[in-house]
């Protein structure tokens, strides 16, 4: 059977499965599942977006006793985007569980508040090898008594660098424990990590190239000093709603993003440089559709989960084809139609091939001459992001700031998208034609009697 029922969950999960609208277990939710909840070992191949998160998510939380207070389950992530992601949903998938207490744990934020969090022992942590390293050695994380190990994207975490801390983070693990170890591709490093790590592991791979999908793939013809002007043609062109770049460099991504919005594009970059805070505003406006164009680096976008893309544009040809399979995979997702754009140039015709063999695709060139930019056929946001300087710590709930703009100021609810919550800021997406009404609302106005100060992002 292909539902959730049909796994023995405890009741309190299936409950939350209702509630997220799950009802069919994806391919590799249905290949995993099980054999998590066996708490066998389990070494899988999958990309992001398949749904890996809920399935070892779940198998977490089915042994779970919130009752005991030490860390059950620690689970690896290679960014704290990701971490925050994964946190997210599993406090979506517990939150009908009785005091389950999940924590992150990455860089880019001050100590103090993680060191208090860690004094309550959290059933679950989540975090990036480097900083949950830090606190192993100080003795803040304690995982005696750990139940599960989770590996998630653990092929971008050795592209990044992190071999050493995971060999550190290994020595603390507890014999007897289950490991889920989970990455888009199988680089011989993976099936080392493996091996040390897992008991026997139920390997498990899912269709990884996109065959068969709804992605349409394309290849034009460019020459490098045209390269941003094939992206802007290429945007107006097919009218973008949603749209990821992928370049090779942090330098690339700025100067593309600036001549993008010289020419009205609503465009933001994404790249390691940035700070934090930068970071989560960059991703909330995308994720907000107040900027429909995200020109990121690979690093910094992998582990993104992020939904509803109609085209991705590889700036240059990777010269790894596993990576622009994963970079295509951001498209085309739930059994929707996607377009993958690749722009190159007569030096990068072998890479081309490389991909063409690999990915099982025919990638032959077009002239960039058929595509033309046109300035009136740019699809423009109708969101704009507003964020307020409060968050999880000040009480801030989504249901009181969407009541703040419904019932004080009057606004449609159809006016409100998306709001995030994050411990200290909040985000809203509110449409154009209300942003003026919203923010004299929060100027002028309260929310649970107190004033917040509100800003554009």
């Amino acid at each position: 059977m292909s539902d959730f029922a049909a796994q023995n969950l405890r009741p309190e999960l299936l409950q939350s499965v209702k509630e997220l609208g799950y009802t069919n277990l994806t391919d590799i939710q249905a290949a995993t599942l099980p054999v998590i909840l066996k708490g066998e070992d389990v070494l899988a191949q999958a990309k992001t977006g398949s749904g890996k998160t809920a399935a070892f998510g779940l198998g977490i939380l089915q042994s779970l006793d919130p009752t005991k207070t030490y860390t059950h389950a620690l689970v690896l992530c290679p960014t704290r985007e990701l971490a925050d992601q994964v946190a997210e949903q599993l406090r979506l998938l517990a939150r009908r569980m009785d005091n389950v207490k999940i924590t992150t744990l990455y860089g880019g934020i001050p100590m103090n508040g993680q060191i208090a969090t860690l004094k309550h022992r959290p059933h679950i942590i989540v975090g990036t090898p480097g900083r949950v390293m830090d606190h192993l050695m100080k003795h803040r994380v304690h995982l005696k008594e750990l139940q599960q190990f989770v590996l998630d994207e653990a092929d971008r975490m050795l592209d990044m660098g992190f071999y050493d801390e995971l060999e550190v983070i290994f020595q603390h693990l507890p014999k007897q424990r289950q490991t889920l170890l989970f990455s888009a591709t199988y680089p011989d490093t993976i099936a080392q990590i493996s091996d040390a790590v897992q008991k026997t592991p139920q390997r498990i791979e899912t269709q990884s190239l996109h065959t068969g999908t709804k992605i349409e793939q394309i290849a034009y013809k460019v020459t490098d000093e045209h390269r941003d002007q094939a992206v802007a043609a290429v945007l107006s062109h097919y009218q973008a709603q949603a749209a990821i770049v992928f370049c090779h460099t942090k330098a690339q991504t700025f100067a593309l993003t600036e001549y993008l919005q010289q020419k009205d594009i609503a465009a933001v970059a994404l790249n390691g440089d940035l700070e934090q805070r930068e970071r989560t505003q960059v991703l909330t406006r995308f994720a907000h559709k107040s900027a429909l164009v995200l020109v990121a680096t690979d690093v910094a976008a992998r582990g993104l989960d992020i939904d509803a893309v109609d085209v991705v544009i590889n700036y240059t040809v990777t010269e790894e084809p596993d990576v622009y399979v994963h970079r295509i995979g951001r498209t085309g997702r739930a059994d929707a139609e996607g377009l993958a754009v690749t722009l190159v140039s007569e030096s990068e015709m072998a890479g081309l091939r490389a991909i063409e063999a690999h990915a099982q695709v025919v990638l032959k060139p077009k002239g960039i001459e058929s595509v033309r930019y046109h300035a009136n056929r740019i699809v423009q946001p109708i969101f704009v992001t507003l964020s307020i300087d409060g968050g999880k710590r000040q009480k801030l709930r989504p249901g009181d700031i969407l009541g703040a703009l419904t019932k004080e100021a009057g606004i449609d609810g159809d006016d409100i998208g998306k709001i995030n919550v994050t411990n200290q800021v909040s985000f809203i997406a509110v449409k154009l034609r209300s942003v003026k009404r919203a923010m004299a609302q929060f100027r002028e106005g309260k929310i649970k009697g107190k004033k917040f100060r509100v800003r554009r992002c």
